[in-house]
């Protein structure tokens, strides 16, 4: 096999990225879609050239591995059928809404003999790499503190469907945080356990969107203002602010504290960006840029400019592990952890207390440029 066959499930909004990023990467071939509305899987069949089939006859197909993009609580079954049907799987984030949903996934996998993956793959981009790269030369010394905020007033503003955001397993820990704390964990290593205070700041939330559901109001059923406290294996101790009751702030996405410097990491919710630095002297200036192949700009954002965008990317490393027998980057063990960090952030606010990881991972293989220009070459 020099191609996975991938068929896609769910063919919400993040499916037109997958299925419009996918041909950068020659060890992909996406051959089909389905979803449980007919009439979404028959769009984007046809806006892609690609097969509309149901769920239950994607399951039966000869394709080699099912991408799971259904709706978060959908996540688990749905992954659960591809296994069972003998497929790999990789799915969007969250990997699942409970560690012990995630080990059900994995005692299955075992013992089916199959891979599985899940997003985000944003780590893999160029900024988040030259970070790593520069962590692991020792620039700063050894981690030891940091900070993480990614902080809005919602998806309510741009969604025109956002009930789902605002139930359990969304909310901006298991919806943002996953790009967060597989970040640092590739940075910097596993977390040990964690303390969190939790809150909601209203019951509801109107739907700002224009469009027939502009004005209603919505039930707001996970927290979705919370401060965790994470304490990494390595010793080090990162605050990790995540809220959707903030209209503005000044914070940095990413900032990471070492013996010798520090380190100001962009928003890992994407592939590119600025990475800075301050040595002893407290100078922060930018660190010289290198052409990695997943950091230059493919994609024009209206509000934000120039992007670097290759979702799929991971995906992409599966099926390429596949071919040559290696261990994946975006792999179970690590979509399992990071659930675990997020399941345990929760549970902490609820209870007041220290909650210690279930789990563990190694630190995914970095990407240097060499690497992920083989992803992309013929």
């Amino acid at each position: 096999m020099d191609k996975l066959n991938v068929g896609i499930v769910g063919c919400g909004n993040i499916s037109a990225a997958y299925l419009r990023l996918a041909p950068l990467f020659p060890a992909l071939q996406v051959t089909a879609v389905a979803d449980i509305d007919p009439d979404a899987a028959a769009e984007r069949a046809e806006e892609y050239g690609v097969k509309a089939l149901s769920v239950e006859d994607m399951m039966a197909s000869d394709v080699d591995a099912v991408v799971n993009l259904t709706i978060p609580e959908a996540h688990v079954p749905v992954s659960k059928q591809a296994l069972e049907a003998g497929k790999h799987v990789y799915s969007e984030k969250p990997f699942a809404l409970s560690t012990a949903e995630g080990e059900e996934l994995r005692s299955l996998a075992e013992a089916k003999g199959l891979r599985v993956g899940s997003a985000p793959d944003t780590w893999m981009g160029g900024a988040h790499q030259l970070a790593r790269a520069r962590i692991d030369e020792g620039l700063i010394g050894d981690v030891v503190a940091g900070s993480c905020h990614v902080m809005s007033h919602g998806m309510e503003h741009w969604h025109p469907n956002p009930d789902f955001f605002f139930l359990p397993g969304a909310g901006p820990i298991f919806d943002l945080g996953p790009y967060y704390i597989t970040n640092l964990v590739q940075l910097i290593g596993p977390v040990k356990r964690v303390a969190s205070l939790t809150t909601s700041a209203t019951p509801t939330r109107t739907i700002r969107t224009e469009g027939p559901r502009q004005g209603e109001e919505i039930p707001v059923r996970t927290p979705t203002n919370i401060h965790a406290l994470l304490e990494f294996e390595n010793g080090a101790t990162i605050t990790f602010s995540a809220s959707w009751d903030v209209w503005a702030h000044r914070h940095g996405n990413m900032e990471l504290y070492g013996l010798e410097g520090s380190l100001f990491v962009p928003d890992p919710n994407f592939f590119g960006g600025q990475v800075d630095h301050a040595g002893r002297d407290g100078q922060i200036a930018p660190l010289a840029a290198w052409d990695h192949p997943f950091g230059r700009p493919n994609q024009e954002h209206p509000k934000l400019g120039p992007l670097a965008n290759y979702r799929t990317a991971g995906l992409a490393d599966m099926a390429q592990a596949i071919v040559d027998g290696r261990p994946h980057r975006c792999a179970l063990e690590l979509a399992l952890h990071v659930v675990d960090v997020m399941d345990a952030i929760l549970k902490a606010g609820e209870t007041g207390t220290w909650v210690t990881l279930s789990t563990t991972c190694a630190r995914p293989a970095a990407l240097s440029p060499a690497d992920a220009a083989t992803l992309m070459e013929d």
